[in-house]
């Protein structure tokens, strides 16, 4: 496994272990230092976590911003690196929605926050 890959999947495992500030990193990482194919999807997934990230900070404007500007990155992709991206997007409007309804942050049910999941054929 290139270390690339290793930066990727780390984030995976810190994005579904809820630890979002930790993935933003693993895939900083990767955007900032890697030429990258895939560059704006990795960005999308920087964004996605910064978005939970500010949510669980009490930052529901900052959360709201960023889940917007995640998706407009996934836009271009179906699947990348194992990841089904159509999923991805309709699960982001779903919480995109969730957030535009509400004004507390202090409450989220399980079913509002993403697990990403890589399946490799």
């Amino acid at each position: 496994m290139t270390k690339e890959e290793k930066l990727f999947n780390k984030g995976i495992i810190a994005f579904n272990n809820r630890q979002f500030y930790d993935a933003h990193e693993f895939w900083e990482d990767l955007w900032l230092n890697y030429k990258l194919e895939d560059a704006k999807f990795v960005q999308g997934l920087i964004q996605l976590a910064v978005s939970y990230f500010h949510f669980f900070n009490k930052n529901l404007n900052g959360a709201r911003s960023m889940m917007k500007k995640c998706l407009t990155k996934f836009e271009p992709y179906q699947r990348v690196r194992g990841v089904d991206v159509i999923s991805l997007k309709t699960q982001i409007i779903r919480v995109q929605n969730y957030f535009n309804e509400i004004e507390d942050t202090s409450i989220i049910e399980d079913s509002y926050i993403i697990i990403l999941k890589v399946i490799h054929e």
